[in-house]
């Protein structure tokens, strides 16, 4: 295993390094969830690493170099369990695509999990303000001054979307809930197809104690979304694995909600911050990798 740098403890074990190659010592059937956001193909500039999926240059790139990641958490997910992953439709541009228009990215990446064998489980689409995502993106189809020039290239926002994958097979170890523990009102809410009220700024970034010189997570998950994918599809003490880590999120929350983290992060800043966002919450000390 190529691995740069490992921070584990009795809660948590966090990875520097590529997850192509860390999930490949994960044991088979091990983990019991899974929730991140991947790469958004060529829309960020993540790092200057040839490993990493932002730095792919096409989209057919893209997803033969994932592949290999979905493909692992496929082995190491437990039967039965779920994998959840946030995206959203990507823009096109005349400059990089040709025209303008939108890419069908979430349509892809279901379609890859799919190919890897996993069963279409279910979506939320998470409501985002078109104002400040034209505010934000500059976007020509959000601008009101378009309406009044000619309306065909006006359009809608964007969503993000929180899709969830099921690996096939008998759950060893059955989700159950409690009326005490997740009441009706709170299921209702948590099973709406539209989730409207996630507040786009419910993020580790913002909440994590940094220094101005630090490196910021270009796009980090609300936390919100995280915690009802691990209260709604985990145990506590179950195990959440993150393949592309960033600042730690969804290792944060799965630590806060009694579960365990595994996290793998390419970036060394971002997973420094990890380590010390997990920290935070566990105030643990470190084992060595040969005591666990």
């Amino acid at each position: 295993m190529d691995c740069i740098d490992s921070y584990i403890t009795e809660k948590f074990a966090l990875y520097n390094g590529d997850s192509c190659e860390i999930l490949t010592d994960i044991p088979d059937n091990s983990v019991h969830y899974q929730i991140f956001s991947p790469p958004f193909a060529s829309l960020y500039t993540y790092s200057n690493s040839e490993r990493d999926l932002g730095n792919c240059r096409s989209n057919e790139e893209f997803f033969e170099h994932f592949e290999f990641i979905v493909r692992e958490l496929y082995r190491v997910l437990m039967p039965g369990r779920l994998v959840s992953f946030h995206c959203m439709n990507l823009p096109s541009s005349k400059e990089r695509d040709g025209y303008i228009g939108i890419k069908d990215f979430r349509g892809d990446l279901i379609r890859l999990f799919q190919k890897c064998g996993f069963i279409y489980h279910s979506e939320v689409c998470i409501w985002k303000d078109p104002v400040i995502a034209m505010q934000r993106t500059k976007a020509i189809g959000l601008l009101h001054k378009q309406l009044k020039k000619d309306s065909s290239i006006s359009r809608q926002g964007i969503p993000d979307y929180l899709v969830t994958m099921r690996k096939p097979g008998e759950n060893p170890e059955p989700v159950a809930h409690t009326n005490e523990s997740f009441p009706v009102d709170l299921w209702q809410r948590y099973a709406s197809p539209i989730w409207m009220d996630i507040n786009p700024s419910d993020t580790l970034q913002a909440r994590s104690c940094r220094d101005e010189q630090d490196e910021k997570h270009i796009c980090p998950l609300q936390l919100t979304v995280i915690r009802r994918g691990i209260e709604l599809w985990t145990n506590p003490g179950d195990i959440v694995l993150t393949p592309f880590m960033g600042i730690g999120s969804e290792a944060v929350v799965a630590l806060e909600q009694g579960r365990r983290a595994i996290g793998i992060e390419l970036k060394a800043t971002w997973y420094k911050q990890a380590v010390k966002n997990c920290l935070g919450v566990t105030n643990a000390e470190q084992l060595s990798l040969f005591e666990i």
